[in-house]
């Protein structure tokens, strides 16, 4: 992915400090079809410790390899690449399809659904492949959910690490939500507001 900044990049982590890891809303993060309820917090980490497979991953219950995960974040934010470090043996996801802004996505909604952007994965087990989003489609994201409908052959899919990079808001979506909550009393006071493709770059 191309940085969007004018210093040397030799001399600057510019991974780090794209990265959405501490805008993520970890307390609300959740997947579908994990043999290990609640191990998907795992794979969200920073970007330094993308390589850190002493976590337990994110795994597929065994023979079903398709996995869904929700990510919501604390602002929204503008999603320039997204990062996958799956396991080895096949289990590596083989193909990403992402859905912005849509609550409680299951696996009959996420096979009927068109997804805003698909990628066909590659074994990234170093860490140094992302994915690039459709940026402009990317804007104003409340939440993305990702979906893995299958692996590399392997009997279950792992995910080590989930890395995401872009931009966040400086609005906070608990601040909005306070306004509103404290506003409600009185609401005459105030108004209301009522593809596939992509590409893959190395990163070192």
């Amino acid at each position: 992915m191309a940085c969007l900044h004018d210093h040397s990049c030799e001399e600057h982590d510019c991974s780090s400090d794209w990265s959405l890891y501490k805008h993520i809303d970890l307390t609300k993060v959740r997947a579908l079809n994990e043999a290990v309820i609640g191990s998907v917090k795992s794979v969200f980490r920073a970007w330094e410790q993308r390589l850190n497979f002493s976590e337990v991953p994110l795994e597929s219950n065994e023979g079903d390899p398709e996995l869904i995960v929700f990510i919501p974040f604390t602002s929204d934010v503008k999603i320039k690449s997204i990062s996958i470090v799956g396991g080895s043996d096949g289990t590596s996801p083989v193909k990403m399809r992402a859905f912005i802004n849509r609550d409680g996505i299951d696996f009959s909604d996420a096979n009927s659904m068109q997804p805003i952007q698909e990628w066909d994965l590659v074994e990234n087990l170093q860490g140094l492949m992302e994915y690039q989003t459709r940026y402009s489609r990317f804007q104003s994201v409340g939440n993305i959910t990702l979906h893995f409908p299958d692996n590399f052959g392997g009997d279950s899919t792992q995910i080590y690490y989930i890395g995401l990079k872009g931009e966040a808001t400086q609005l906070k979506r608990d601040a909005v939500a306070n306004i509103v909550y404290e506003l409600m009393p009185n609401p005459s006071d105030h108004k209301t507001r009522a593809e596939t493709g992509g590409g893959l770059s190395r990163v070192e």
